[in-house]
């Protein structure tokens, strides 16, 4: 692995900091290394300090957790996880006490940061190639014919239509630009 100092600070430092990284100082070695090795990747590509360091913040939690997990310190109930040492509240009881109802919205983050990456290597390696094909062949218009059927998602015959082409000769020059994207992939 070949962190900055300052990267291996910053996780040094998110990883001393986050609530669980008390009273498991001894898996520090392991929540560190888990960390660097999933931040690899958004390190090389995030440039904003701000974002990078709660990408990084994330990262630190989901490892943390892994670690635990795996160590067998963290058990799963049905309400998350929860340190072998601690005994969760009996919910009768929190609700004798209050009177007061306490409400918030959950928010959905479809991807981790990891994914992000990945997601976001494979999206400039597939318009690298669409447009490697594309310059190959001018005159079967691959990049348009993308473009309407997946950016705009226009059916086979809508685009027969749009460029003054057969349905079937779309659908062949489609599946032939599919193919060749998958080999680009492959090899």
């Amino acid at each position: 692995m070949d962190l900055a100092q300052d990267k291996l600070d910053l996780i040094e430092k998110i990883i001393k900091s986050d609530r669980k990284y008390s009273n498991n100082e001894d898996l520090f070695e392991d929540f560190f290394s888990e960390t660097c090795r999933r931040s690899l990747g958004i390190i090389e590509v995030v440039s904003s300090n701000k974002a990078l360091e709660g990408y990084i913040r994330r990262i630190a939690t989901t490892s943390i957790l892994n670690v635990l997990k795996d160590s067998g310190r963290l058990k799963r109930t049905k309400n998350g996880y929860l340190p072998i040492m601690e005994v969760p509240a009996d919910e009768n009881v929190l609700n004798d006490y209050s009177d007061s109802l306490i409400s918030y919205s959950n928010f959905n983050i479809s991807f981790n940061p990891e994914e992000l990456v990945v997601q976001n290597d494979i999206i400039k390696r597939v318009s690298a190639i669409l447009i490697k094909i594309d310059d190959s062949e001018p005159e079967k218009q691959y990049l348009k014919i993308y473009k309407l059927r997946y950016d705009l998602g226009m059916t086979q015959k809508e685009i027969s239509e749009e460029l003054g082409l057969s349905q079937s000769e779309v659908s062949k020059r489609l599946f032939k630009l599919m193919k060749r994207v998958k080999e680009s992939f492959e090899s």
